[in-house]
């Protein structure tokens, strides 16, 4: 199961795009999407996330 991002609580500052060492989160209209695909369930972007806006 990938990281999710709940869009409500996304602040849209990429800090979660910086911290994916795989490069599975992009950012655009100023929302996070995880592409469940590339996503290694690392957690990285969990920790980073300011708004607490993703979760695995």
């Amino acid at each position: 199961m990938a990281a999710k991002v709940d869009s409500d609580k996304c602040c849209g500052c990429e800090s979660c795009a910086g911290a994916c060492p795989v490069g599975a989160i992009t950012v655009e209209n100023g929302k996070a999407t995880v592409k469940a695909d590339e996503c290694i369930e690392c957690g990285a972007c969990v920790g980073e996330c300011p708004a607490e806006a993703i979760s695995l």
